[in-house]
C-alpha cells in the first residue's frame, strides 16, 4: 500500500487523514501536541493583568500553550498549535461558504451532504441564550439587520454556555477535527506530534517525502503522496522552503470588538457568536474577546461586566508570510468597512442604553489566514496547483480565492474531502 504524509491535524489535515486511511498508509505530522482546554480562573488572570504582568499578546502562550500569536504593526494574528489545530479554539461555527468556489465551477454539494451525515450541526443553542443575548438579537431584528442564529458543529443540547468555546470546550460539546483524527488513528493511521515539517523533499520534479524537525533532530519521512494542511500561515512557509513560490494574496479576516461596561452582562459566560448580522464585507456578532481582556488596558472591567460586539472583516487579499516575516496591512477600504461596522455596533449598543461615548475598542486580531495558493478555474477539477509536484496537494485555507470574512472551517472540511477523493481515485 502506498504511503501518504499529511502535514497538520486541523480542519483540512484531519479530514484528509480520515478520507485516505485504508487506501493509503497515512502518517499525520502535527507540530503541536495534545490539546488541553484553558482551565484557569479569569478573575485570577485579571489580577495578573492589574499588576502589569501582561503586556504583550504573545504571552498568551504562557497561559494557554495552544494559542500562538504573530504580530504586525496593525494587528495580531492568532493560530492554534496542537492536535486539532485551530478547530479546538474556534467558535464551532458551521457556515457553508462556497460561493466563490461555485464561480470557478466547483460544486461541493456531495461533500457538504457527507459532512451533514458525519457532524451534528444545529442551532439548538438558541433555546438556552442568556436574556441579554436575546435582547441583542431583538434589537438587531428591530433595526432591520436580519440577524440569524449561528449553526454550530457539535451536540449543543448539552452546552452549558460557559463562554469557553474559543478556549477549548471543557464539556466536549463543540465538534473539532480531533474526531476525524481519532477515526483515522483507530483504523491504523500513524501520528507524529511535536514534529514540525520544514520542507518537502523534491527530486526530479517528484516529492519523495518531507523533512521533519523533532526538537533538535531532523528526520526524513518518505511518502508517495504528501498533503499540506498546515494552515494559511504554515503551508506557504513549507512551500517556500521547498522552492515553490506562493502568491502575495494573504487575507486574515480581521476582527475588531466594540465594547462597553454593562453590569452583569454575562457575555463572558455565553456561547461564542450565538447569532450573526451580515453586512457588505463584514459580519457582526456578540463576542467576548479574551485577548483584549487579557492585554488591552481599556478592557479594565471585570469580565462579567463587559458587553462586546465583534466585527469580522473580509479584508483585501494582499499580504504575505515568508521566512523574512509577515507583511499584512489594512487598506483604506478595509478601514472604511471597519469604521462602518464600529458605527453600527455603537448604534446597537445604544439601544441597550449604553451611550456611544462610553464604548471602547478592542485590539485588532485575526485568525482566518489563507489565500496564498488560491484555486482558479484551471484547478476546478484537479484541485492541484501546477506549481506543485504531481504527488503534492494542499488542503487548507490557502486554497480560498478570496477572503470570506466569516468562519471557514466547514468549507475547508468540504474542500479537504474533495482532495481526499481525488487522491484516492487517482493515486492509491
Amino acid at each position: 500500500m502506498k504511503k501518504a504524509i499529511i502535514v497538520g491535524s486541523g480542519a483540512g489535515g484531519a479530514t484528509v487523514a480520515n478520507e485516505l486511511q485504508g487506501s493509503f498508509e497515512v502518517t499525520v505530522v502535527e507540530a503541536g501536541r495534545e490539546f488541553r482546554p484553558f482551565s484557569r480562573d479569569l478573575s485570577a488572570a485579571a489580577k495578573w493583568k492589574k499588576f502589569g504582568l501582561f503586556f504583550d499578546e504573545r504571552e498568551i502562550g504562557l497561559l494557554f500553550p495552544t494559542m500562538r500569536i504573530l504580530k504586525t504593526k496593525e494587528m495580531i494574528l492568532v493560530r492554534g498549535r496542537g492536535l486539532g489545530g485551530t478547530t479546538t479554539i474556534s467558535a464551532g461555527n458551521a457556515l457553508r461558504l462556497d460561493a466563490d468556489l461555485k464561480n470557478l465551477g466547483i460544486c461541493l454539494d456531495e461533500e457538504f451532504e457527507a459532512i451533514g451525515r458525519e457532524i451534528p450541526i444545529s442551532v439548538e443553542h438558541e433555546k438556552h441564550w442568556r436574556p441579554v443575548t436575546r435582547r441583542l438579537f431583538d434589537i438587531c431584528r428591530d433595526l432591520g439587520l436580519s440577524p440569524w442564529p449561528t449553526p454550530k458543529m457539535g451536540e449543543y443540547a448539552r452546552c452549558r454556555h460557559c463562554g469557553r468555546c474559543v478556549l477549548g470546550c471543557p464539556q466536549g460539546v463543540k465538534w473539532d477535527s480531533r474526531r476525524y483524527l481519532d477515526s483515522a488513528l483507530a483504523r491504523g493511521a500513524r501520528l507524529i506530534s511535536g514534529g514540525r515539517v520544514t520542507r518537502v523533499i523534491i527530486e526530479d520534479g517528484t516529492a519523495r517525502g518531507v523533512e521533519v524537525r523533532l526538537g533538535r533532530r531532523k528526520k526524513t519521512l518518505a511518502a508517495d503522496l504528501i498533503i499540506l494542511a498546515a494552515g494559511g500561515l504554515g503551508t506557504p512557509l513549507i512551500l517556500e522552503k521547498s522552492g515553490i513560490a506562493c502568491r502575495a494574496r494573504l487575507f486574515v479576516d480581521p476582527v475588531l470588538c466594540v465594547a462597553a461596561e454593562w453590569n452583569n452582562s454575562g457575555l463572558d459566560r455565553e456561547l461564542t457568536m450565538p447569532f450573526v448580522v451580515e453586512k457588505d464585507g463584514y459580519i457582526i456578532s456578540p463576542y467576548f474577546d479574551f485577548l483584549s481582556f487579557f492585554f488591552n488596558r481599556r478592557w479594565s472591567y471585570p469580565s462579567g461586566d463587559i458587553m462586546s460586539l465583534m466585527i469580522k472583516l473580509a479584508d483585501r487579499p494582499e499580504g504575505r508570510i515568508s521566512s523574512r516575516g509577515i507583511r499584512k496591512t489594512l487598506y483604506p477600504e478595509d478601514r472604511a468597512r471597519l469604521d462602518e461596522g464600529v458605527a453600527l455596533c455603537k448604534d446597537i449598543l445604544s439601544r441597550l442604553g449604553i451611550p456611544k461615548e462610553k464604548t471602547f475598542l478592542g485590539t485588532i486580531n485575526a485568525g482566518h489566514p489563507g489565500g496564498m495558493l488560491p484555486l482558479t478555474e484551471r484547478e476546478s477539477v484537479s484541485f492541484h496547483h501546477p506549481a506543485l509536484p504531481e504527488n503534492v496537494f494542499v488542503a487548507d485555507a490557502s486554497l480560498f480565492p478570496q477572503s470570506l470574512g466569516k468562519p471557514p472551517i466547514l468549507t475547508i472540511i468540504a474542500m479537504a474531502k474533495r482532495v481526499g477523493r481525488i487522491c484516492r481515485e487517482q493515486m492509491s
